[in-house]
C-alpha cells in the first residue's frame, strides 16, 4: 500500500517535472544580520502569522497529549518546537 501512494505521488509531481528540479546537494542561504540576531536572542514582534500544514491525525493527537502533560496550549508547543530547530538550524549554518 506504501509503494502504491509513493507512486501515486511521484505520478502526481512528474506531470509538471518538479522531481527533475529537485537538487541532491547542499543549498546555501543567509539572513541579515539583525534578522538572525533577533531569532538567535528571541526579540521579535510579538505578531503571529496563520500558516496552514497537514498534520497526521495520529500526531495531532500526540502532540496535544504532550502539550496537556506540560501544560501549555498545543500550538504554543508546536510553536516553542519551531522556535528551537530554527535556531539550532541557524547556529548550524553560520
Amino acid at each position: 500500500m506504501k509503494k502504491e501512494r509513493e507512486k501515486q505521488w511521484a505520478d502526481y509531481y512528474d506531470q509538471v517535472n518538479i522531481l527533475d528540479e529537485l537538487l541532491e546537494e547542499p543549498v546555501e542561504f543567509s539572513l541579515g544580520g539583525q534578522l538572525r540576531r533577533d531569532i538567535v536572542s528571541k526579540r521579535r514582534k510579538r505578531r503571529l502569522q496563520n500558516i496552514t500544514i497537514k498534520i497526521d491525525p495520529l500526531q495531532v493527537q500526540a502532540i496535544r497529549k504532550l502539550a496537556t502533560t506540560k501544560s501549555v496550549p498545543y500550538q504554543t508547543l508546536i510553536r516553542h518546537w519551531l522556535s528551537e530547530e530554527i535556531k539550532k538550524e541557524l547556529n548550524l549554518v553560520k
